[in-house]
């Protein structure tokens, strides 16, 4: 692989991971991996462009309905492509049909692009990873074959100690901490042929001593609070997180925006 290639452009695909919860900047929105990354590809690419399509959400067939060919038309050198993971946590997911639409995605995006970036998002430790693990590892099986056949990189998140460990999740238990998410950004930097910035970014946290019987409890109650029952809520109801809410950064633009400088 070429050593620090000069890519000018990025487009990144997805649900909330790549929209980067919970990334949470003071202002109330959210950073994550992909505008990490995408800072650091602009600071070695002057007019660097970034897009940043991802909903919190959706499922992969909306992505490929309302996000891959948008994405492709923007013909950016690099597009990353994350999708398929929350259809693997819905209680009926029909597997066949969720490879199929993501073979599709990759069919479209990968002549379109210098380089395609695919990845085996991470689990997080715990009993709901173990509930859905053989779905999700269906899905990686999808997504290493269609790399291979395709040409496109895989960062494998799922395989790496560190991003399987609770202190690295935020509240929700569902996304990343900003810690996750830095090392999220390092391991796709290192895939795009990078120089490692953080080479121990797969390292596992330090040991610490787990926390108290009461404080799990106290932990446990507002999770379920503030985020299980709302999830079960709009499964049951058919609404997502996502409904009405417009992409993140929809069109390819210079990054940091001129303004900002």
């Amino acid at each position: 692989m070429q050593t620090n290639p000069p890519y000018s452009s990025l487009v990144a695909v997805g649900d909330s991971f790549t929209e980067g919860m919970s990334d949470l900047l003071p202002d109330g929105s959210y950073r994550g991996w992909a505008d990490l990354l995408a800072a650091r590809m602009a600071a070695r690419a002057p007019g660097f462009r970034y897009a940043n399509l991802a909903v919190r959400g959706k499922l992969i067939g909306q992505i490929v309905d309302e996000q891959v060919e948008v994405a492709a038309a923007m013909r950016a050198d690099v597009v990353t492509l994350v999708g398929g993971l929350n259809d693997t946590l819905r209680p009926k997911c029909d597997m066949g049909r969720v490879r199929g639409l993501l073979t599709q995605a990759v069919e479209r995006l990968a002549p379109s692009c210098r380089q395609l970036v695919l990845m085996r998002s991470p689990g997080r430790n715990g009993p709901v990873l173990e509930r859905f693990r053989p779905r999700m590892e269906e899905l990686y099986a999808c997504v290493d074959e269609l790399a291979a056949k395709h040409g496109a990189v895989v960062v494998d998140l799922y395989g790496a100690p560190s991003l399987a460990d609770p202190r690295l999740w935020g509240v929700d238990r569902l996304h990343l901490t900003d810690e996750g998410h830095r090392r999220v950004a390092e391991a796709v930097w290192q895939a795009l042929g990078h120089e490692a910035e953080d080479p121990e970014w797969r390292t596992p946290l330090p040991a610490t001593l787990p926390p108290g019987w009461l404080t799990r409890r106290v932990a446990d109650a507002r999770f379920a609070r503030q985020h299980l029952l709302p999830w079960i809520g709009r499964r049951l109801t058919g609404r997502s997180s996502g409904d009405g809410r417009p992409a993140k950064r929809p069109e390819l633009l210079p990054y940091p925006d001129p303004a900002d400088a």
